[in-house]
């Protein structure tokens, strides 16, 4: 899932170099950090949400699958 998250991410912005995502994981939920450079912060998030929400779903729909629940956080690299 992790890689899934890194691929997206490094397709979207313009520093791929600067796409850093970590994974905690618990019992049934896991928190993916995505971290992007801060120019790039709009184009993860997108207009009012929509590719971050897009992202979420897409994780949702491969939890599923893994009987897994995912979160994504993402956070502005200084």
């Amino acid at each position: 899932m992790k890689e899934l998250v890194e691929l997206i991410a490094k397709a979207l912005v313009d520093s791929p170099d600067r796409v850093v995502v970590s994974q905690l994981d618990g019992e049934q939920t896991t928190i993916l950090e995505l971290k992007v450079a801060p120019e790039d912060l709009g184009k993860v998030i997108g207009k009012q949400g929509r590719t971050a929400r897009a992202i979420r779903v897409i994780l949702g729909a491969a939890g599923m699958k893994e009987k897994r629940r995912y979160n994504l956080e993402i956070i502005e690299k200084v």
